[in-house]
């Protein structure tokens, strides 16, 4: 809800409160009012709201806020009607438990999204470290030190440094960021047209000249395909081709499957090695775009623009164990 609350702020700066405005002392202004700074923990067990944004000084409140923005969003759907029968679904989850604790809001770092359905652009490695795309830019940051620093800049010349089979010598030139994931110390990123590049940047390579999404080093693209690389030597160790462009991938902790979600209602349990298909997914009303695994390889999590997150249970695919609502629309990410 964070990120929709923000972006209207600007529609509410004319609706201040006129007697409390009056009380203000003189050298306080507007620029004063609505300036949003950094929130700590402190800060917000204090009472400070953790988005910085001063509501008491409003004439609406937040409450009434969050309801007018419920009433009013329109959930995008390539199914129409896809996500209208989920309240008829959906389990009643419990509330009562705290499962994150709020930590700092950061206002200097500016993560960008530059396409409305691909949010796999933040990736948290500790507790510590987060990774995030701002323009051209991967950048770090470190909540310990609270500072960020520029990993790679897309937007000039990137060209690998290192000679592998496959790698397009020349580079790439203003590359638009899809997605991203990073995991220990190893950073894969896609771009708009196919992209790949490889931390440091050892390694460029084009999949096809459509869209890219990520997870781990395995590639997941419009074109219908899904690509393996290798790791060490940066070589295409398996190509699998489905007939709908693929959103996203996940491989099982044991590695032997992947989990597949497309342009199709439908997902897909794909066999690591073969590509052959173990299993299929039924239940979502539109097409899906995140999917995790749980530790035990058992479990499968997988979200979809019908506005649920619907768990699986790979002994038993003919009912989702547990259908989840989203708070506002569509599942991205889980």
């Amino acid at each position: 809800m964070a990120e929709e609350e923000e972006k209207d702020i600007p529609e509410l700066l004319y609706h201040v409160d006129e007697e409390q405005e009056e009380e203000r002392s003189g050298d306080q202004n507007l620029d004063d009012l609505f300036e949003v700074t950094d929130t700590s923990a402190t800060q917000a067990r204090s009472g400070k709201y953790i988005q910085g944004i001063p509501w008491k000084r409003l004439s609406i409140t937040r409450e009434s806020y969050r309801r007018t923005r419920l009433e009013q969003y329109k959930n995008y759907q390539n199914i129409p009607s896809s996500g209208d029968a989920i309240d008829k679904e959906y389990k009643q989850t419990s509330k009562d438990g705290n499962y994150y604790e709020f930590f700092r809001n950061s206002r200097a770092l500016k993560p960008t999204i530059l396409h409305f359905q691909l949010r796999n652009l933040v990736c948290a490695t500790s507790k510590h470290d987060v990774y995030f795309l701002s323009d051209y830019s991967i950048m770090h940051w470190s909540s310990l030190s609270q500072n960020s620093t520029e990993i790679v800049n897309f937007y000039g010349h990137v060209a690998p440094t290192e000679k592998h089979a496959g790698s397009l010598f020349e580079g790439f030139t203003k590359t638009q960021i899809s997605t991203l994931a990073v995991k220990d110390d190893f950073l894969v990123v896609g771009g708009f047209q196919g992209e790949l590049a490889c931390k440091g940047v050892s390694f460029c390579t084009r999949a096809t000249n459509e869209g890219n999404w990520w997870n781990a080093f395995m590639a997941s693209n419009n074109d219908h395909g899904v690509r393996e690389y290798d790791m060490d030597g940066f070589q295409l160790v398996n190509h699998f081709h489905f007939p709908w462009p693929v959103n996203h991938t996940s491989l099982s902790p044991d590695r032997k499957l992947i989990a597949v979600v497309d342009d199709h209602l439908d997902g897909l349990l794909v066999d690591s090695s073969s590509g052959k298909t173990f299993g299929t997914i039924e239940g979502h009303r539109d097409y899906s775009f995140a999917s995790a695994w749980h530790p035990d390889g058992r479990i499968l999590a997988t979200g979809n623009q019908d506005k649920t997150c619907r768990v699986w249970d790979l002994r038993n695919l003919s009912n989702p164990v547990s259908v989840l609502k989203g708070n506002m629309g569509v599942v991205r990410s889980v």
